[in-house]
């Protein structure tokens, strides 16, 4: 019995494993979005009720595709112990929910996240999604330090410029806001201009918020990010050679005819060379013997 279930896991770590096999998941992965988005169109009935019929397909094969992960791997343990097997485990779950009644909208929705499966089939996604997830205390950081500048130059231009236009400057939280909007260059000079009719100097304000923002924190967040992306690609490298190393190691362990010479096999090499010397020397010696 245990050798029939060890043999039926190697077959399902074989198909896990496949390229074939998490090619074709891709696919349906594909399938399953762009079948999401012809149900936003109007679409004749026959069409309707075909989506709905691949839509079903579609669950069934994620439900099976994910028991065969399941069942190929070493335990629940060592399966639930990663992440990205948990977030596809939620998805497929979501997805067996009846789409109908009241919980039709939920349905719906849980079915969108499908397309978040392409992240964890494709090792590329996965570490730019790592990457991201490790770079977030970083920005945190330097989004705090952004609230700070952001908080700062509200107090200040609200307290210059709020008699100039109320709506924009009434108060600390709607400078912030008018604050954002001048950092994404949102038409920044209209609210500049007005200001330096009453204040010319006030230039010096906007450009000042502008340098640190647009290019001083945006640059720090960009560098964090790239940071941490190369610590992950230097991981995902050192994984990827790990494991051609396993798969080379059977190759490389030395067989019985590659064990070292002993000492007497040298000795006993060495009598031999030693008596086919001499040998060959009798042999010479008997044929200038006769010439």
């Amino acid at each position: 019995m245990l050798a029939n279930v060890s043999v039926l896991q190697s077959k399902l770590k074989l198909i896990d494993n496949s390229k074939a096999f998490q090619g074709f998941v891709i696919f349906v992965i594909i399938v399953s979005a762009l079948s999401i988005g012809a149900h936003t169109y109007h679409l004749p009935s026959w069409m309707e009720k075909s989506l709905l019929a691949l839509d079903v397909g579609i669950t069934i094969f994620f439900a099976v595709e994910i028991v065969i992960r399941f069942l190929a791997c070493d335990g629940p343990k060592k399966f639930f112990s990663n992440g990205w097997n948990i977030f596809d485990t939620l998805i497929v779950i979501g997805s067996l929910i009846p789409a109908g009644g009241a919980g039709i909208l939920i349905a719906r929705l849980l079915r969108i996240f499908r397309v978040l499966r392409l992240v964890s089939m494709i090792p590329e996604l996965r570490m730019l999604v790592n990457a991201l997830f490790k770079a977030i205390p970083r920005m945190g950081y330097i989004a705090l330090l952004m609230f700070v500048i952001f908080y700062i130059y509200g107090a200040i231009g609200s307290m210059l410029f709020a008699h100039i236009n109320d709506f924009l400057w009434g108060d600390v939280s709607v400078a912030m806001l008018t604050l954002f909007r001048i950092s994404t260059f949102e038409s920044w000079t209209s609210v500049m201009y007005e200001t330096m009719a009453v204040y010319p100097l006030s230039w010096i304000y906007y450009l000042s918020f502008i340098f640190l923002t647009a290019f001083v924190f945006l640059n720090m967040m960009v560098g964090a990010v790239l940071d941490v992306m190369t610590q992950e690609t230097a991981a995902m490298r050192a994984e990827e050679e790990a494991e051609e190393a396993k798969k080379l190691a059977p190759l490389a362990e030395p067989t019985n005819d590659d064990k070292p010479a002993s000492a007497a096999d040298v000795a006993e090499l060495k009598a031999q060379i030693s008596e086919l010397k001499g040998m060959l020397m009798q042999s010479v010696q008997g044929a200038q013997k006769v010439g």
